[in-house]
């Protein structure tokens, strides 16, 4: 970038990334003005791949995924924040489309649309297009929601760029299960502290149109067994994620049948 023109901040939050968080800072390195990594005590190697990489790494306790990535938008200084996950990576299509913006961008904010390889093959309808806000101007927007399901928000006009990123979400199976699993248990915290009840029909209808969402509404059959086993994992998840609320709503009411009877 010429001299003089508009800054930009990478921000990421990491934990246990040693995998992946190379691979993403690389490929914003030349366009960055600086990267911030605000890391959550990692065990393995990340903290010292993203030094290496040129990022400002803070160690910090796991606030959860709202707070901790507001805690990365805080630190940042340019006069544009893209905001990353490690397991994701900027098209060369979607870096040219982001150099441009910088330089005669007229909108607060730009969605980026990410494409997802999973189990061997980019996902092209089950998880796409997927159209997300990343790019905004410093001090304009901040990141809501309840976790993990963060959202960054901005006030003023948003528009899209084009060129995907490129995202890596799962290393197999086996870890989507086991992701799949703390994101439901996340959630259902979520939800609770929220004051959120479920119902007999979150459990039966709730996964049935996640499932009915991605394989029909999206067309996720055309991106074959993918397709279908991302859908059904969308049931699941959901699923999960009301039986553990409705656990933790009747735990909360056996405690309170316990005290009423101390009481007596």
């Amino acid at each position: 970038m010429s001299l003089g023109a508009p800054t930009l901040s990478v921000s990421i939050i990491s934990y246990n990334e040693e995998n992946n968080i190379a691979r993403c800072l690389e490929a914003v390195r030349d366009i960055a003005t600086e990267i911030i990594v605000v890391d959550s005590r990692s065990t393995d190697r990340t903290v010292e791949i993203a030094t290496a990489c040129g990022a400002q790494v803070f160690v910090e306790a796991w606030k959860g995924h709202v707070a901790q990535k507001n805690s990365a938008f805080e630190k940042c200084t340019c006069d544009w924040i893209l905001a990353l996950d490690c397991d994701e990576v900027v098209s060369p299509e979607l870096k040219e489309a982001i150099v441009r913006i910088l330089e005669r961008g007229d909108c607060t904010g730009y969605q980026v649309n990410r494409k997802t390889f999973y189990l061997g093959k980019w996902i092209n309808h089950a998880w796409y297009p997927d159209w997300n806000l990343r790019l905004i101007r410093r001090n304009s927007g901040h990141w809501t929601g309840l976790d993990p399901h963060d959202s960054l928000m901005t006030s003023g006009k948003v528009g899209r760029l084009s060129g995907d990123l490129h995202h890596f979400s799962f290393q197999d199976f086996q870890d989507c299960l086991q992701r799949t699993v703390r994101y439901a248990v996340s959630a259902s915290q979520s939800y609770q502290r929220d004051g959120r009840r479920v119902r007999f029909h979150n459990l039966l209808v709730n996964p049935l149109h996640g499932f009915i969402k991605h394989y029909f509404v999206k067309k996720g059959f055309l991106d074959g067994l993918q397709g279908f086993i991302i859908s059904i994992m969308s049931a699941i998840s959901i699923f999960m994620k009301y039986v553990l609320l409705w656990e933790r709503q009747n735990a909360l009411k056996g405690k309170d049948r316990t005290v009423r009877n101390d009481k007596e």
